[in-house]
């Protein structure tokens, strides 16, 4: 090893160190993590301006993407068991299977409508900034970036839209837990959902049987959670290498030609908080202490960038804090994880859309276009995995759909991890929107503990 790189690997892991003990005294998970972010974008700040010998900069960076590729490895690892359990628990919580039906309607049913308006959203923007694809420089990682898209997409080209609706069924449950095709994800939510029904009928038939079966299936959700909280005591550290690489590897020339799209993506992404306060207004609960409530969660999902990783602390904030019923809080929890992300599956796709269309000859403001472009990106939103990533997998259904050139979407890659960041809120926050109006709508909701003062998450603590 350089002795250069030596050193710098030496700092950064000082630098976690010093992270893990304030860690250990008790500070709140979101304020680490949040000093994980700081220090991973001063570091790769003062790397790229300290080296300008590239050896060592990569010989770096190979070594703090041991501590960031392996976080993002690990969260991958957990979204199979941790979504087929959470909706395994969320079904067979219900009294009978008919609930079922109730609970996925009006959580489904909100974060449709809410991905709906989240894409008319994307649309106004992009033409408020009157952003475009022309013009844009493609460089190496750019072109690189495209063509990674474009091979990800064969698995998707040419499907129509029930064709898309019919691969969502799951054929081979253990091939989709090994996440074998593209709507792998949404398969397991269908999968996990037949077998608690399956697990209600057994209790319907033989009561002491199907109590155990019940009791087995909390026990492994008790250990999968154990696991995935495991994982999240890991996130400041995979944050702060997740930043380094990103800031050291940048080109801020690329990011300030890019900085509307930034703002407009940010400025969408504030009027969907709007749009969500409005629904949960319109359903009698105070935006207001709404957010309060939930703000350590949104918080946590802003710095880590995985609507997956954070589905534990949402299930506890809706539960603990707003007063949704466990099996509606699940259900929210792990649908938006996945399917109706407000911020990747709806906002950016829809821009992206709008910026590409013109240069292949296509108004964008033709009602025929805005109709077909809304109605995709609806759909298109089942089985977004909740990790880094999943906005691009978006983007790749709406683009290929539409018959867009899909390796443009490669061009926004100098400023992914900036807007990732406000989309993961977003999309997190729209699952417990939709948990928490749902609640309502069903009048399951407890004002009793949303009215109480008690803010705090018990395990949003990192000790």
């Amino acid at each position: 090893m350089n002795g250069l790189v030596a050193i710098n690997v030496l700092i950064f892991a000082l630098a976690a160190g010093l992270l893990a003990r304030w860690q250990l005294k008790g500070a709140s998970l979101s304020r680490v993590v949040l000093a994980g972010l700081v220090v991973g974008v001063a570091f790769g700040v003062l790397m790229q301006w300290g080296y300008s010998d590239q050896a060592v900069l990569t010989g770096t960076i190979d070594w703090v993407n041991l501590v960031g590729g392996g976080y993002v490895h690990l969260l991958k690892m957990i979204i199979m068991p941790l979504v087929l359990v959470t909706i395994l628990s969320a079904v067979t919580r219900l009294h009978d299977a008919s609930a079922l039906g109730k609970i996925s309607f009006g959580v489904l049913g909100m974060l449709m409508i809410t991905t709906a308006i989240s894409a008319v959203i994307g649309i106004t923007m992009t033409q408020l900034f009157g952003l475009s694809a022309d013009g844009l420089v493609q460089g190496a990682r750019e072109l690189e970036r495209g063509q990674a898209i474009i091979d990800r997409s064969a698995q998707l080209a040419d499907l129509t839209v029930p064709q898309l609706l019919l691969s969502f069924i799951p054929t081979n449950p253990f091939q989709d837990l090994a996440g074998a095709r593209p709507t792998s994800i949404i398969s397991v939510v269908i999968f996990a959902a037949f077998l608690g029904v399956a697990a209600l009928g057994i209790k319907r038939e033989n009561a002491e049987l199907g109590d155990q079966l019940i009791n087995g299936i909390e026990v492994v959700q008790k250990w999968i959670m154990r696991l995935v909280r495991m994982v999240i005591r890991l996130t400041p550290y995979g944050v702060m290498a997740l930043m380094t690489k990103v800031v050291s590897t940048s080109n801020l020339n690329d990011i300030l030609n890019l900085i509307g799209f930034v703002v407009a993506s940010y400025i969408g992404l504030t009027l969907i908080l709007v749009m969500h306060a409005l629904f949960l207004a319109g359903a009698g609960v105070n935006p207001k202490r709404y957010f309060q409530k939930v703000w350590p969660v949104l918080t946590f999902a802003f710095t880590s960038r995985s609507s997956a990783a954070t589905i534990p602390l949402n299930i506890e904030a809706q539960v603990d804090r707003i007063g949704v019923p466990p099996a509606i809080a699940n259900f929210a929890a792990s649908f938006g994880a996945t399917i109706g992300q407000n911020g990747c599956a709806g906002l950016y796709p829809a821009m992206l859309a709008m910026m590409i269309a013109p240069t292949v000859g296509i108004d964008p403001l033709s009602l025929e276009f805005l109709g077909t472009l809304v109605l995709v990106v609806t759909l298109g939103s089942f089985g977004i995995a909740g990790v880094g990533g999943g906005a691009t997998f978006a983007a790749i259904i709406v683009l290929s759909t539409l018959n867009l050139p899909i390796a443009l979407a490669g061009l926004l890659i100098s400023i992914e991890p900036l807007i990732d960041m406000g989309r993961t809120a977003i999309n997190v926050n729209g699952a417990m929107t939709a948990g928490t109006v749902t609640s309502r709508l069903l009048k399951q909701h407890d004002a009793s503990v949303f009215d109480s003062e008690d803010d705090g998450l018990s395990e949003h603590k990192a000790a």
